[in-house]
């Protein structure tokens, strides 16, 4: 493998091109990707060519190969991005940050896996099973947030439909020692609507796919995924996705992270509850709208661990306040439906929140004292849902392909000015270039 490595097509860095054109651009990317090369550097960053299939360049040998290496010694990857980011972070007891940025599909997602993978492998083995446990707890903690924020869009069986930026933290020595996640703009729309030939999370499909019969029976639901409104656009997809055997993967996962039985089951509880909440129905006696299917309501009240009674009033009333006095208000059947919508989301929404959050409780950074220990730091990595333009663009896509833009440019000044300042000092001619 070494030495199949070290034969190079076109240009391994782009910054080692005689003359730069988007043509020439091209096909130099072009060129090494036809040979198997899916990455190239331009200098300190890494353009990375979604092959969309596995290739066997991120075990255990090629770990190695990078291990130590400074960044140009061997050919581009991604384990040199992480190797340096984490030579620098331990060289200089400096936090540092790797940016992922790309359209959806690129790979973000599958990059951010490596990279960690990489990370938890270079790291010392250690005695100490704090610092064991740690690395597990960063790994498995993906697939959860992947079963939650991912899902099926017509470029990528498993598009991160959020935001993630994680942290990383290191003691004095260079071993991780705990981790947070921070979580933005969940596409939580994607829970009522999907675009034709998508799917919802991937959670839904799981449970229904994966439970077992007596899990299932329990939660009042059927393993015909074209039962439920919520989900039924994505119901009819054939795709590689085996739901069933993800289910089992995403619920050990939870186990071996910390989750209680009784915090898992609950989980399970209210995924049901959104896709019952799918299947309300709203009719109009006069002027006054009625749930049709009071039965439905019941089942959810009983998964919610609420009274009847109180989610029939949620679902058909709005509380209004008016000066001093707080009234009721009965929804039309639009509003109603609206209404119905919005809990789902808002429901999804906090169920992921709280996953974070719990996941975030047990990852920690716990009993390390710098007085004694010395400072930690961080290696940050940012993986945010890629610019998508859609039929229909969700707000929360609009924001995304705003945030991508905004990132974009921000990279693009960093890079400039970096250069600029090298050239400065270093005396070499240069026409100054403005950044907005």
């Amino acid at each position: 493998m070494a030495e199949q490595e070290s034969l190079e097509f076109g240009k391994a860095d782009f910054v080692l091109m005689d003359t730069v054109s988007m043509p020439e651009f091209m096909a130099n990317l072009r060129l090494r990707f036809e040979k198997g090369r899916i990455y190239t550097f331009i200098g300190e960053v890494v353009v990375s060519v979604n092959p969309y299939k596995l290739l066997n360049i991120y075990g255990r040998d090629t770990i190695e190969q990078y291990k130590g290496r400074e960044l140009y010694e061997r050919p581009p990857h991604l384990f040199a991005i992480a190797d340096a980011a984490y030579k620098a972070m331990k060289r200089r007891s400096k936090d540092t940050c790797i940016v992922i940025s790309g359209e959806s599909g690129a790979g973000k997602t599958e990059a951010s896996k490596y990279i960690m993978q990489y990370i938890a492998a270079i790291t010392n083995p250690s005695q100490r099973a704090e610092v064991e446990r740690v690395k597990n707890m960063l790994l498995k903690s993906n697939c959860v947030l992947e079963a939650f924020g991912n899902a099926k869009t017509n470029r990528n069986d498993n598009s991160s439909r959020f935001g993630k930026y994680m942290d990383i933290n290191f003691d004095f020595k260079g071993d991780p020692i705990g981790g947070h996640i921070n979580n933005y703009l969940l596409e939580k729309s994607r829970v009522i609507v999907q675009q034709p030939g998508e799917r919802s999370f991937h959670s839904f499909y799981q449970l229904l796919q994966g439970g077992s019969e007596q899990m299932l029976r329990s939660l009042h639901l059927q393993k015909s995924l074209s039962s439920y409104n919520y989900i039924h656009v994505g119901a009819q997809l054939k795709s590689s996705i085996n739901d069933a055997a993800e289910f089992k993967v995403v619920a050990d996962a939870m186990k071996v992270i910390g989750f209680k039985p009784e915090e898992i089951q609950t989980v399970y509880k209210i995924l049901a509850a959104i896709l019952h909440l799918g299947n309300l129905k709203f009719v109009v006696d006069g002027d006054t709208p009625l749930i049709e299917n009071g039965k439905v309501v019941s089942i959810i009240a009983e998964l919610l661990s609420t009274k009847t009674d109180m989610v029939e009033k949620a679902l058909l009333y709005r509380t209004v306040a008016t000066g001093r006095d707080i009234i009721d208000k009965q929804h039309t059947e639009q509003e109603a439906s609206y209404g119905r919508d919005a809990f789902a989301k808002a429901i999804y929404e906090r169920l992921f929140c709280w996953i974070v959050t719990r996941i975030n409780d047990i990852i920690e950074v716990k009993n390390y004292d710098t007085t004694i220990h010395g400072k930690n730091t961080v290696i940050g990595v940012l993986d945010i849902y890629g610019f998508e333009i859609f039929d229909n663009n969700s707000f929360e896509q609009f924001c995304i392909n705003y945030c991508n833009e905004k990132l974009q440019q921000l990279f693009i000044q960093l890079v400039l000015k970096q250069e600029q300042e090298e050239y400065q000092r270093e005396g070499i001619p240069w026409k100054h270039v403005g950044l907005l």
